[in-house]
């Protein structure tokens, strides 16, 4: 086991899954900027999203990931993503359960509908129908896609079924440091 946080950070999920949650916990913890894919791959602008250029998407990216400390956060495991997946200290991979993926989809067009919640996008019917197709493709295609193809950095990778895992993969951490210093430890429950 590393002794030090990993600083660079790459996790990856389907839509719904806690990509984003677990990145914003990281940045609150241990003060590592995240940078959303779909930001790398959308310019928001108030009168709509215009789609980045292949160019200046692989250019973007490559710019966060040359940052000494960076979570980066998406569903994406194409081609355009590799250089994340090797420059990361850490992967994690969230393998949430389909039907609470499911719940947090229908929860989170509600909320977002309401203005509850803030989104990158408009939530419009149209998207609410196509999260759930990018879920079930991503439970039949994309997570058996991701282990061809980044399976290779099996000795960097968290596979992560629910939150008492990360808890787990950084308490030690957190125990490391304090066992250093001669510190107690008390870990959370």
């Amino acid at each position: 086991m590393r002794n030090r946080i990993p600083k660079r950070i790459h996790i990856i999920g389907s839509v719904g899954s806690g990509k984003t949650t677990l990145a914003k916990e990281l940045f609150l913890k241990f003060n590592i900027p995240f940078h959303e894919l779909d930001n790398v791959v959308w310019k928001r602008h108030k009168s709509g999203d215009i789609r980045r250029t292949v160019e200046e998407r692989e250019s973007h990216l490559n710019t966060i990931i040359q940052l000494d400390n960076w979570i980066i956060e998406g569903v994406h495991n194409d081609d355009w993503v590799a250089n994340s997946f090797r420059n990361a200290e850490l992967i994690i991979f969230l393998d949430t359960k389909y039907s609470r993926r499911t719940y947090r989809i229908l929860k989170r067009f509600l909320l977002q509908k309401i203005g509850l919640e803030k989104s990158n996008y408009k939530p419009t019917a149209k998207i609410f129908f196509k999260m759930f197709k990018w879920n079930r493709h991503f439970e039949e295609v994309g997570k058996a896609n991701f282990f061809e193809k980044y399976g290779v950095y099996s000795d960097k990778l968290l596979v992560v079924h629910n939150k008492n895992s990360i808890d787990n993969y950084f308490n030690k951490y957190k125990m490391e440091h304090h066992l250093k210093k001669g510190k107690n430890v008390v870990l959370n429950k």
